[in-house]
């Protein structure tokens, strides 16, 4: 038997939560995830309990906002004068915020 995984206030969890999304919102999640540096289980518990998720920089986000930025501009490129759709204005305000949360700024 494996020794029991606890998380960083000692709890080991214990229970499964499993939820049904769609490839849009899978694709929003795994953007913010890659983008806070934390674990998919530890952003998806900190955003449920309504707790704020700190992002500490390192090279990982680094490498996510850059390939987050990139699809951005390659979206932007290709729709050139049509309409921005609703999941890329959500990804450029996470990347916003990020940014923004990195330098110091609300």
């Amino acid at each position: 038997m494996s020794a029991k995984n606890l998380d960083s206030k000692g709890r080991f969890r214990s229970r499964t939560i499993g939820f049904r999304v769609s490839p849009e919102e899978d694709q929003l999640i795994n953007s913010a995830v890659a983008l806070s540096g934390l674990t998919k289980q530890d952003y998806i518990v900190k955003r449920l309990l309504c707790r704020d998720v700190v992002v500490q920089g390192n090279p990982r986000v680094y490498k996510a906002l850059k390939n987050q930025l990139a699809e951005v501009l390659s979206e932007l490129q290709r729709i050139e004068n049509s309409s921005v759709s609703d999941e890329l204005l959500e990804t450029i305000r996470l990347i916003n915020t990020t940014l923004n949360g990195m330098k110091g700024e609300s």
